[in-house]
């Protein structure tokens, strides 16, 4: 049969494959690997779906899905490519000026927007201030829309007429709430909005006025990349690209941590189901040895025999992995139906990538993990026809550990999964698999000693585990992973999600106060305390620009689209504090002291921005504050809790370094339900006040970890199963060896029920050793999540000591029945054939 046409040869290799197909390791392969497809399928289509609803939702507090804005307007070729690109379009121009009436003037916030405003969300406003809101609409030619605090401060009422520059507009209703302000809280003037169409008859705008132009977009995400990566490449320096990840910390925040807790448990789930691929090949290639030979003295060559056995997989894994799309299909739809009722009423279909790339898993899993074990039945000798005890070469160690750490990589690659979160799970897992397993080699060995004395069905079942150490220890540490992987993933359901949330109370601040004068600092505070209201503490604040880095242009520093070129194109808002402010901690450096150090004052910068300016301690910063130079030493960095809804600033300075110049107060405060009249109360006592509104902010965070909590108990299910594929893998493994001992011992005389003793003693042991390894490797990783993957703090779980007790029932009971064929089988029928 020598130079067998390939289409013979996959014949026969279907035909074996079908022959085989109740084999115990081919169902157990084909289980593996369809779980694995499935949860890599369902967690990708599940991730994609639930991202992109939490990304249409925040792109509410954009106003849009993409925001191009820049100090000049929009080239006609970047509007034209969008269009090109089938996107909606809106334009805003944002700018500062005097509203001038017969009562006075007053600085204020102008905002022009098109008939097309805005994209996502909606305006609110009411016919008269503090009156009832009412959704949608916008200004008409002619009208002009307010806050309440312009109207207090220039003694107007609806219906009166202001002057914006030359044109003269008609008050018609109070500006209650803008879905693209809430990423800007320190708006210091009243808003003015107006209708594009009365812009140029202001005739406010001139060459050199400082003026935002903002281009929105929305439309399908596709052309939305599409349009972006076009636009990139040719963005002036004045200009740069906005979506909802960069235009709220907390909500691109939230997102990140959301996508990492649900990769984490994606790349539990699929490891799981890469180890028991690995088992089960294994012993695939050790039952086809013979046939091999056999397959060899037929004629077929040594490169036609492994490209059979190669064939069989290959099918197998097709049929596994399209069935393993299909239902992780099915699966994600079924969630999503449960969850109708608390995700967003429009979620966006997943695409087909995400069952192809759950495909793809499938077989790079098979080909990492598979593919060792295969290789040996090429090498097998013609001559183990005759001779049962010749065994094939052993591929190259190098090899075997090459091809599974290649398609981990893989995995993680397609996954997406940072290096510290990948790191944190793998090193923490193999840490406490070296040093458990060598001390469960050394627990065996000591064993011996006391087996003398033991009853029967011990010395049977420490004899099996004794017989052979490495495989036992190899056993224990599988399924020690199982039960590692549930741990971690209970772990991630109750703790890690539960101090998340708790990072997020309920009375977080849901109001934040902002221009606050300093003659009305004590009385503010005094009325939120009557009020019962938790409040942070009112901090001064400065609009002031960076300007200079050790003398050097801050603009020479910074890269393109970075938080240090965002932090630098726009005024920050400044402050000063005696004390770290809460939810912030120093990460480098030291706060000053009681008593002002010589020379330049101290400023305090957050660690990111400082990366990204590549800033370090001793450096010189200038600033330039109401047309004046100031400069600082940088003393310290600090993490920043953005998510925190504190008030949270880039640059806090010394004590007593800009006292001497203009200075509003800042706070946010949280007010219970209900309590709508005192919000108008202190409105209407304070009306140079700005309060806003940030509880649909809150609430989308909390629906966020409701989400991702609800996710992560659905990744559990496929955890479990994966799981056991890989006991049941493992309990394959030994099956014929297990079978000819039982056929052996019954031959002697020993009854069924010693040897089911015998088992569970065996499996009760491998069980126990194996919960002391899941308790160590999770904390371990615990430890290794908590401080350097998700920024929380760590402490001891005792809950895991119940993990032994754990595992010596459930492995003990699997190990049980999944060896019972070793004590069905007939005696007189496995020693005819051994």
């Amino acid at each position: 049969m020598a130079g067998l046409p390939l289409s013979r040869l996959m014949s026969l290799s279907v035909r074996q494959l079908l022959r085989d197909a109740r084999a115990g390791e081919l169902r157990v392969l084909f289980f593996a690997l369809l779980v694995a497809v499935a949860a890599s399928t369902a967690i990708g289509y599940f991730g994609a779906r639930l991202n992109a609803a939490m990304l249409l939702r925040a792109t509410e507090f954009l106003g849009a899905d993409l925001v191009l804005q820049g100090t000049t307007p929009a080239r006609p070729e970047q509007i034209r490519l969008g269009r090109e690109q089938g996107l909606n379009h809106a334009r805003v121009v944002e700018f500062a000026s005097v509203v001038a009436t017969d009562n006075g003037i007053q600085l204020s916030s102008i905002k022009a927007v098109d008939d097309n405003y805005p994209l996502r969300g909606q305006l609110k406003s009411a016919a008269q201030p503090y009156g009832e809101e009412t959704a949608g609409g916008r200004p008409e030619p002619g009208q002009a829309w307010v806050e309440s605090r312009l109207l207090a401060a220039l003694n107007l009422k609806i219906g009166d007429s202001i002057d914006v520059g030359n044109k003269t507009l008609h008050l018609a209703r109070v500006l209650t709430y803008e879905p693209d302000r809430a990423g800007n809280f320190y708006s210091l003037t009243p808003r003015v909005m107006i209708n594009e169409a009365d812009l140029a008859a202001t005739g406010v705008i001139q060459p050199g006025s400082r003026v935002t132009f903002r281009e929105l977009w929305s439309g399908k995400p596709t052309a939305l990349a599409a349009y972006a990566q076009t636009v990139r490449a040719g963005l002036a320096p004045n200009q740069r690209l906005q979506d909802a990840r960069d235009g709220n910390q907390q909500i691109g925040g939230a997102l990140s941590k959301a996508e990492r807790y649900l990769n984490l448990a994606s790349l539990v789930a699929v490891l799981l189901s890469g180890v028991a691929v690995a088992l089960s090949a294994s012993r695939f290639a050790n039952r086809r040895f013979d046939a091999s030979a056999l397959l060899r003295c037929l004629g077929l060559s040594r490169r036609e025999v492994l490209l059979s056995f190669c064939i069989q997989l290959t099918v197998l894994g097709v049929l596994a992995c399209v069935s393993g799309a299909v239902l992780g299909w099915l699966a994600q739809l079924g969630l999503f139906k449960l969850l109708q009722g608390l995700l967003p009423s429009v979620v966006p279909g997943g695409g087909a990538l995400p069952a192809l790339a759950g495909i793809g898993t499938g077989l790079v899993a098979l080909a990492g993990f598979a593919l060792p074990p295969l290789a040996a039945l090429g090498r097998v000798p013609p001559l183990r026809v005759l001779r049962r005890d010749l065994l094939p070469v052993p591929p190259s160690t190098w090899l075997v550990y090459g091809l599974a750490v290649l398609a981990l990589g893989l995995i993680m690659w397609r996954l997406s999964l940072d290096l510290v979160l990948t790191f944190a799970l793998l090193a923490g897992g193999a840490v406490a698999a070296v040093l458990l397993g060598g001390v469960l080699l050394l627990a065996l060995q000591s064993l011996r000693r006391v087996l003398a004395g033991a009853t029967l069905p011990w010395r049977l079942g420490l004899g099996q585990l004794l017989r052979h150490p490495l495989a036992a220890a190899g056993q224990s540490l599988a399924f020690g992973l199982i039960l590692l992987s549930m741990a971690l993933i209970a772990l991630l359901r109750g703790e890690l999600l539960d101090t998340w949330q708790n990072q997020l109370p309920k009375d977080a601040p849901n109001y934040f106060a902002l221009n606050i004068l300093p003659s009305d600092k004590d009385s503010f505070a005094q009325r939120l305390s009557s009020y019962s209201a938790r409040s942070a503490p009112l901090y001064p604040v400065i609009p002031g620009r960076l300007t200079a880095v050790n003398g050097e242009a801050v603009r020479q520093l910074v890269t393109k689209d970075s938080r240090g070129e965002q932090a630098t194109e726009r005024d920050l808002s400044l402050t000063w504090s005696a004390d770290v402010p809460p939810g912030n901690s120093l990460s480098l450096g030291q706060w000053w002291g009681a008593t002002p150090a010589p020379g330049l004052p101290g400023v305090s910068v957050e660690a990111k921005l400082a990366n990204s300016l590549k800033l370090k301690l001793g450096d010189t910063l200038t600033f330039n504050i109401g047309g004046s130079e100031r400069q600082a030493k940088v003393t310290s960095l600090r993490d920043v809790h953005w998510d925190s809804f504190q008030p949270n600033f880039y640059m806090i300075f010394q004590p007593g370094t800009l006292t001497d110049l203009p200075t509003t107060y800042l706070t946010s405060f949280y007010l219970a339900p209900g309590h709508d009249q005192q919000v108008v109360e202190l409105a209407r006592a304070f009306p140079a006040v700005t309060l806003l509104q940030v509880e649909a902010l809150l609430e989308q965070l909390r629906s966020i970890l409701a989400q991702v909590t609800l996710a992560v108990e659905y990744v559990l299910l496929f955890v479990l199963a994966a799981g056991m594929a890989v006991l049941f893998s493992g309990l394959q493994a030994t099956l014929d060896e297990r079978i000819r001992q039982g056929a052996l011992l019954r031959a002697l005389g020993a009854e069924r029920r010693l040897l089911v003793k015998a088992r569970r003693i065996e499996f009760g042991l491998l069980g126990a050793a194996s919960g002391v390894l899941a308790a160590v490797g999770t904390e371990l990783i615990s430890l290794a999540l908590y401080r350097y993957a998700f920024n929380l703090q760590w402490h001891p779980h005792p809950w895991l000591l119940m993990l032994p007790l754990v595992g010596a029932l459930l492995i003990g009971g699997a190990g049980v029945f999944g060896t019972r064929r070793a004590l069905n089988a007939s005696p007189l029928a496995v020693l005819r054939d051994s």
